[in-house]
């Protein structure tokens, strides 16, 4: 898996996409960003960094930094559902649903 900087926090800790997983310093922060103006601490998110558009977790992310999760995450999902095991398992999950609907379980 590619690994994708997409910033460095005040404290110097790096934010990096790893996989379908966003990591904070090396340890797991989320799986998806959320809005700022859906967050239920909105206001408060946006007086510390009012250029905030998404968070990561608790980090805030500007609409640039966002896009960059948004295109690292597309290139590993093609990475992975390109892989051999994945297209498998989707055949195989299709072979099961077409004996389900034909009576065999």
């Amino acid at each position: 898996m590619a690994t994708t900087l997409i910033k460095t926090t005040a404290d110097g800790r790096k934010l990096e996409v790893v996989g379908l997983a966003i990591m904070l310093d090396g340890t797991l922060e989320a799986f998806d960003l959320m809005e700022v103006k859906l967050h239920p601490n909105r206001r408060k998110i946006w007086e510390v960094s009012p250029d905030a558009v998404y968070m990561a977790g608790r980090v805030t992310l500007t609409q640039e930094e966002a896009d960059k999760v948004s295109e690292a995450f597309n290139a590993a999902e093609a990475e992975i559902l390109a892989s051999p095991a994945a297209i498998n398992e989707r055949f195989r999950i299709a072979m099961m649903w077409r004996a389900r609907s034909e009576g065999i379980e």
